[in-house]
């Protein structure tokens, strides 16, 4: 066995292949750039390289400086990860030139299912279902509104060595095609260094599920069940399971086999995964093999007990597969949730800064529910501007797809990060509603269901109730506090307030608190004073504890808190909510404040996430027309066109390309 290899990749996927790694007992190095100088996956490895400044193409990309780290530390052999060079065949080539093994299929099979054009051809010549289209290279974007008017729309136009949903666009006209043609091509120049791009028809209603497949080098091919993405937004996967739903014993085989037919004709040698749109009818269609580990693998490891890195450095190392097909069970259920560096309520824009808190649920099994959260940050650490924007992948596994969705929630719920904005609401509101739970999915869920975007989940009263119930507790817990404050009880006894108020955002009751042998009895009275209900909370929640942990009622509940102005701010299940809990006078006096008034900013063009100006599209004096484009920021790999939402002047423009930006500051100013 090897024993010492190379993670030619950063963040949580070069932590979670060094875990294995570590238990196989070999020896692992990092790269890492710049800006990654401090990295988890750096702290983890037991040897570290530094490969240059922290753009990509400058670090992560340049497989010279990978293939110098190698001999620089004896390095066997190297694990891509995936993204960056994990599908790239000079990359392959180079290390075979270089008598270091690659952890991945063999050159062929990279180059062929590699390329999404090449695949393409390669699957229609072996007789394999393709989704229509043109395989050519497109040269401009004339060309490409010819091939898109003559597929119909709507089209799909993706980046040939593209993957993750960069270098992605769908495009229902002829101007889309226009706008997403050129900014798919410089994706996919900034993210894989190659910006060909193809076009084909957009299968409407459509689901995402791929089938895992091993090869050896003995010409053994299996595969390990399905999964189903079909939860995405803007192309990029947000939700996996497996297995999935909507697939039955028939169409899993049938699907299993024809992967393994196509595995089987490019001799492929490794993990890899066919990607297939299946419509309403179970009716597949072959959309892509990825030569390299999914980001999704952790829910088919949790269903099957297969550890896929293992699997992929065995084959490398040329050990014949000690599974057979007959061998894999189908255990379970399991979810995956990918915890993004993002603002939901912002349109999902880009945010980066320091993690101030980080603090993931605890990983393990109890009860027959499981928790694992695979990540590359630390509390403390940066989230870069240079990078993808996910900071964690937390999956739960349970008996059955209900209970997996219901330990997702909890889990999420106990999920806590300070210093920049996160996905975590808008995934966890997904775990309740109520078409996900049935399973009823297609790769346009979200735009569907969210076409105005995120903006939280409303309060249920019984929540509101259950919440503010949580928040008397709290107070009752801080002011007992305060009361024993420098020995003062001794010398003049305080005692706390028999009722008050609690509201929770602009609802508001009238309360009573009572210390019982079983815990803090909450009291809800009407306006006359007399009792309508109450609750009996229980925890051992200390001032300090990020998360609430208790039971209401004896039910338990996690609840994500943070002390605010006048109170406290909670989240639960995906709906945020401002509590505050004061005396009778203090909240008389509280309803007569007067309220702030945000500044007037309609005339301004703001920078929506932190990011860099790549293009100003207009001039100072110039005349613009809503939906007009007025600049491009980039951030995170992703290229955010920005347009006017009115008839305007431009009046003044305060930032020019090359400018890096923070989050709401002034692009320019309109008449």
């Amino acid at each position: 066995m090897f024993k010492k290899i190379l993670i030619a990749n950063r963040g949580e996927i070069a932590c979670r292949v060094m875990k294995t790694a570590q238990k196989m007992g070999i020896k692992t190095v990092a790269v890492y750039s710049d800006a990654d100088k401090d990295a988890l996956h750096v702290e983890m490895a037991d040897e570290a390289i530094h490969i240059g400044p922290p753009a990509a193409a400058e670090s992560y990309l340049v497989i010279d400086k990978i293939i110098a780290a190698c001999k620089e530390t004896g390095a066997e052999a190297v694990h891509p990860g995936y993204g960056f060079l994990s599908e790239n065949p000079k990359f392959a080539q180079a290390l075979a030139d270089n008598g270091i093994a690659f952890i991945g299929p063999n050159i062929k099979a990279v180059e062929v299912m590699g390329d999404k054009i090449e695949s393409k051809k390669f699957a229609n010549e072996a007789k394999v279902n393709t989704v229509p289209g043109y395989l050519g290279e497109i040269a401009d974007t004339s060309e490409a509104i010819k091939i898109a008017n003559e597929i119909g729309y709507p089209v799909m136009i993706k980046a040939s060595a593209g993957g993750g949903g960069k270098g992605m666009r769908i495009a229902w006209s002829e101007e889309e095609v226009a706008d997403g043609f050129n900014s798919s091509k410089s994706e996919a120049k900034s993210s894989f260094g190659d910006d060909r791009i193809f076009i084909e028809k957009f299968v409407t209603q459509p689901r995402h599920i791929e089938i895992q497949v091993l090869g050896d080098k003995h010409g053994n091919v299996i595969y390990v069940a399905e999964r189903e993405c079909s939860v995405q937004r803007r192309n990029q996967k947000v939700i996996e399971e497996a297995p999935s739903p909507f697939i039955d014993e028939a169409t899993r085989k049938a699907m299993g086999e024809q992967s393994v037919a196509l595995a089987k004709a490019v001799n492929y040698e490794s993990a890899g995964t066919v990607e297939f749109i299946v419509d309403k009818d179970r009716n597949f269609y072959f959309l892509e093999m990825n030569t390299r580990l999914q980001v999704e693998h952790p829910v088919t490891e949790l269903i099957t007990g297969i550890d896929l890195v293992e699997q992929m450095i065995r084959i490398a190392y040329g050990e014949k597969l000690a599974i057979k097909q007959e061998d894999v069970k189908i255990n379970g259920w399991a979810m995956e949730s990918r915890v993004y560096a993002e603002d939901p309520y912002r349109n999902f824009l880009p945010s980066t800064g320091r993690l101030v808190r980080y603090r993931p649920p605890e990983e393990g099994t109890q009860n027959g529910l499981t928790i694992r959260n695979d990540t590359g940050v630390f509390e403390g650490g940066e989230i870069s501007m240079f990078y993808d924007p996910m900071i964690a992948k937390l999956c739960t596994h349970a008996p059955d797809r209900l209970a997996a969705i219901d330990h997702m929630a909890y889990a999420l719920d106990q999920f806590h990060i300070e210093g920049i904005q996160h996905n975590i609401p808008f995934v966890n509101a997904i775990m309740e509603h109520p078409r996900f739970r049935e399973g009823r999915l297609t790769t346009g869920f979200i735009a569907e269901e969210y076409p105005d975007g995120f903006h939280g989940v409303p309060l249920s009263d019984d929540r509101a109730m259950k919440l503010a119930a949580i928040a008397v507790f709290m107070n009752e817990v801080h002011a007992a506090r305060a009361v024993q404050i420098s020995g003062q009880l001794a010398n003049r006894p305080r005692t706390l307030p028999e009722e008050w108020v609690v509201a929770v955002d602009d609802w508001s009751r009238r309360v009573r608190a009572e210390e019982t042998s079983g815990g803090l009895r909450v009291i809800f009275l009407d306006d006359a004073g007399n009792r309508t209900e109450s609750h009996l909370v229980r925890s051992q929640w200390r001032p300090g504890q990020a998360v609430f942990r208790g039971e209401i009622d004896g039910d338990p509940m996690v609840v994500e808190i943070w002390r605010a102005k006048q109170g406290y701010r909670l989240r639960y299940r995906g709906a945020a909510a401002h509590a505050a809990v004061r005396t009778l006078t203090g909240h008389r006096l509280n309803q007569l404040m007067p309220e702030k008034v945000a500044p007037d900013t309609s005339k301004m063009l703001l920078c929506p996430m932190p990011g860099l100006v790549k293009v100003i599209h207009v001039t100072e004096g110039q005349e613009v027309k809503a939906g007009e484009a007025l600049a491009v920021v980039e951030a995170m790999k992703m290229e955010n066109i920005l347009r006017a939402e009115f008839d305007c002047t431009v009046e003044k423009i305060n930032a020019e390309p090359g400018d890096s930006l923070a989050v709401d500051a002034v692009i320019m100013e309109f008449a």
